[in-house]
């Protein structure tokens, strides 16, 4: 688990968000968001996580909204680091997956999937629910785009 001494402090006035990096062998798990217009990111793909209830710690939230999306937290989850956007300020985590999809719950979304770093960096990937390509949301494919481009992504996080 990752210290939270390491952890950038939240900025006031800004909507705190935790989310994952999740990798399963040399593929990472994403998620399809609802195509519902009035949620943040409809119907495109992106990491696992969410909002931080009021002063919830960062990796006590990743580990809180993994288990509530997915049913799964891994065994290590580590900070990555920390991006400011237009009133967010997102803590983004990454871990080792030890399980197939067969083995997580899509308990909120349209559909999950493992992306590769060429469907990442080309910014879409066929949906099996959706039957079609979706793109990523474009923050969250700079967040992976970022971490691929870490020598962290290439160390066995097992």
């Amino acid at each position: 688990m990752s210290n939270e001494i390491d952890l950038p402090s939240p900025i006031t006035g800004m909507r705190l968000v935790a989310i994952a990096i999740l990798q399963y062998q040399d593929k990472f798990l994403m998620q399809l968001r609802d195509d519902i217009p009035t949620i943040v990111h409809p119907g495109v793909w992106t990491m696992f996580g969410g909002h931080l209830d009021p002063d919830e710690k960062p990796t006590i939230g990743i580990c809180r909204e993994l288990q509530e999306e997915i049913g799964y937290i891994p065994k290590q989850i580590s900070f990555f680091r920390s991006y400011l956007g237009e009133q967010v300020q997102r803590y983004v985590f990454y871990g080792a997956l030890d399980v197939g999809l067969d083995r997580l719950e899509l308990n909120e979304g349209w559909d999950m999937d493992f992306l590769s770093a060429s469907e990442i960096a080309s910014g879409s990937h066929y949906s099996c629910q959706a039957l079609e390509k979706r793109p990523l949301a474009p923050s969250h494919q700079q967040i992976m785009l970022d971490f691929l481009a870490s020598s962290r992504s290439r160390i066995n996080m097992l």
